[in-house]
């Protein structure tokens, strides 16, 4: 059941995630938002994760392999 985020525009946060721009955190929560009506169930961690590779500081590929090993979680 899709169940609504904390996004916070002035603060610049989803879910108490920062972030360091208004376009990035707009893009991001649409897409987060997307997925919510798949039926993903965002967590603090897989959004600091999303940003993350969003902003390249991390690669596809330890995103994989954070996924293989559940260390999202």
């Amino acid at each position: 059941m899709y169940k609504p985020i904390e996004v916070d525009r002035e603060k610049l946060t989803i879910m108490g995630v920062q972030f360091l721009d208004k376009e990035t955190l707009e893009s991001t929560a649409s897409s987060i938002g997307s997925n919510m009506f798949e039926g993903f169930e965002p967590t603090k961690k897989t959004v600091e994760i999303i940003r993350d590779y969003v902003t390249d500081k991390i690669t596809l590929a330890q995103v994989i392999d954070w996924v293989k090993t559940k260390k999202y979680a």
